[in-house]
């Protein structure tokens, strides 16, 4: 009894699986069937609607990776899914299922629009391990074509905001041989919801991606006018970067130039010293912050920033040349008053001793008395400086002399406080720019 069960229950497992297998077969039939139907007298050479209506492609765009973007070459690479979707009503067709799910084989057999991107320098279709392209056909007819692309794109910039700057990268394509009396593109989700770009896809280093913007035009040639959908994609740079490498230092070397206001006008070699080295520092750093920017013919907010660092370090520089010589003309006036003054006192000494000389061998022996004390000074002391060597000393000989320049004065309040001013009208002026310009894009965009 048990055995007959055993080669029942066998007998109705077998009978099922070769229905199965039948259903399957009959399913494979079916849309081999539906499949040699719609390729039946079809030309694959001649669009849809060709010789009367305008065949309408929709298009929309995941992004899969954005960048990276190169300032010298002036152009942005991006890795994405290309979608397009359009109506061929000789491929309708009616069978069990709603959609025909096809591989790559299937593109070369029926028509596909001849779409290329007019502003690309170099594109790639992947084809690992297999063409990536996905192709599927629904009953009424409507097609959607998707395939994976790398494209390098030229982004004409206009660095006279560097480094804070942003630039609208576009993106334009089109078809290659049909006019817009032949074949229009549209955006397939609208203005806004056509070009996906998540944020995990991103992998900038100096900027952010902080929209996009999407428009429609017709474009106009020598063969005829084109349908253009355009894309622009909105980058911002990030200026941490500069301020960590070139602004924050600038600032710096400019306020170590203003240091030496503080120091002796005495002390010669010092502040020499501190002004040369400053400005070749500064010239270093102006030379490595254009380095990593293509060479433009017009000045970049940057540039500004540099050349007015420099002229304050190379005034400060300057301002101690008129402290010094001003100081040397005070101690050549202090000089001649000495002298004067000494003549002075011989004269009156020869005039009141007749007794023992004349008056002409006084003014003599006076004044060779004189010379020979401002020369030499009492046995076992340390011989004088004279006058003219005294202002490269750290310790000045004449009184006088001593004390700080009314230069130093004016320039220790004169120089930080304008130096502060620039700052606060460079910054205020460069970012509230950048902040006016991206929101009229984004009004544009909506």
């Amino acid at each position: 009894m048990a055995a007959v069960s055993l080669t029942v229950v066998t007998l109705i497992c077998l009978i099922g699986l070769a229905d199965a297998q039948g259903g399957e077969k009959v399913y494979s039939d079916n849309i081999t069937r539906i499949l040699d139907r719609l390729l039946d007298g079809y030309d694959n050479r001649l669009r849809p609607g060709s010789g009367g209506g305008i065949t309408e492609v929709k298009t929309d765009i995941f992004v899969t990776s954005f960048g990276p973007v190169s300032d010298v070459e002036m152009e942005y690479t991006m890795d994405m899914f290309f979608r397009q979707m359009w109506v061929d009503e000789r491929l309708k067709f009616e069978g069990p299922i709603e959609i025909l799910r096809l591989n790559n084989r299937m593109v070369d057999k029926i028509w596909t629009p001849d779409t290329f991107f007019r502003n690309s320098k170099k594109s790639i279709s992947h084809n690992m391990t297999t063409p990536n392209k996905l192709f599927r056909i629904m009953q009424n007819g409507t097609v959607l074509y998707t395939m994976r692309l790398t494209i390098s794109a030229e982004c004409p910039m206009r660095l006279m905001d560097f480094p804070m700057d942003g630039h609208a990268c576009p993106l334009r394509f089109g078809s290659y041989a049909y006019t817009n009396t032949e074949i229009i593109f549209t955006w397939r989700k609208g203005l806004k919801g056509s070009v996906e770009c998540p944020k995990e896809s991103m992998s900038l280093l100096q900027y952010d991606l902080v929209g996009q913007i999407l428009s429609s035009e017709i474009t106009k040639s020598n063969t005829g006018h084109y349908s253009v959908q355009v894309v622009h994609f909105l980058l911002q740079r990030k200026l941490g970067y500069y301020l960590i490498q070139t602004y924050i230092p600038l600032i710096m070397i400019v306020v170590l130039s203003q240091v030496s206001f503080w120091i002796n006008k005495e002390s010669v070699p010092a502040r020499t010293v501190a002004g040369v080295t400053t400005v070749l520092t500064m010239t270093t750093l102006s030379i490595s912050a254009r380095q990593s920017l293509p060479k433009v013919a017009y000045a970049t907010a940057m540039d500004w920033f540099i050349a007015v660092c420099f002229a304050f370090v190379a005034s400060a520089l300057v301002e101690f040349a008129a402290v010094n010589y001003f100081a040397t003309l005070q101690a050549h006036r202090l000089k001649k008053k000495r002298a004067r003054q000494d003549r002075l006192e011989v004269l009156a000494a020869g005039s009141d001793d007749d007794d023992t000389i004349s008056t002409d061998s006084g003014l003599r022996e006076g004044l060779k008395r004189r010379n020979h004390s401002v020369s030499y000074s009492e046995a076992g002391d340390i011989p004088s400086v004279p006058i003219f060597l005294q202002q490269g000393s750290a310790f000045p000989q004449i009184p006088q002399l001593a004390g700080t320049s009314p230069i130093d004065l004016y320039a220790r309040i004169l120089f930080p406080l304008t130096f502060a001013l620039f700052n606060l009208g460079y910054w205020y002026m460069y970012l509230t720019k950048e902040t006016m310009e991206w929101a009229t894009d984004m009004d544009l965009e909506n």
